[in-house]
């Protein structure tokens, strides 16, 4: 992993290449427009996972007050930089980023990787019977 780093600066994303992912290859985020990918970093703290020439080859974001709430979302590492420790880096970066270390609740959503998350401190919504949403399609 000495060879990667993560970066917060927006400015050396791939987008193109971040939204290809989320936009064909992601489970949750099939069909999203290049428009709303750009509109989403814009309004988040991005975190880029770079090889040592540089190129992306992770992401992830973060919707937050900075204050008292944040939101993980779009949490990924393309499929040949996969088993090398690169997403326990990103969320370790993540949660231990000063913007968020010390926020009241950060939270994500995921289908598949809750043990990878359950390593930095994330459990099951205490009360999920609260929490409550509008789900626009």
């Amino acid at each position: 992993m000495e060879n990667f780093i993560i970066s917060n600066d927006c400015s050396r994303l791939d987008i193109p290449m971040i939204h290809q992912f989320l936009s064909e290859r992601s489970y949750w985020a099939k069909g999203r427009s290049l428009e709303t990918v750009r509109q989403s970093i814009a309004n988040s703290l991005c975190f880029g996972v770079y090889d040592n020439a540089g190129k992306q080859v992770g992401f992830a974001r973060v919707a937050t007050d900075y204050a008292v709430f944040g939101w993980v979302m779009d949490v990924f590492i393309l499929e040949d930089y996969r088993g090398k420790g690169l997403g326990k880096l990103l969320i370790k970066a993540v949660t231990e980023h000063p913007a968020l270390k010390n926020i009241r609740r950060l939270g994500l959503g995921t289908s598949d990787e809750h043990g990878l998350y359950e390593q930095y401190g994330f459990s099951r919504m205490s009360k999920p019977e609260n929490l409550m949403e509008i789900l626009r399609t």
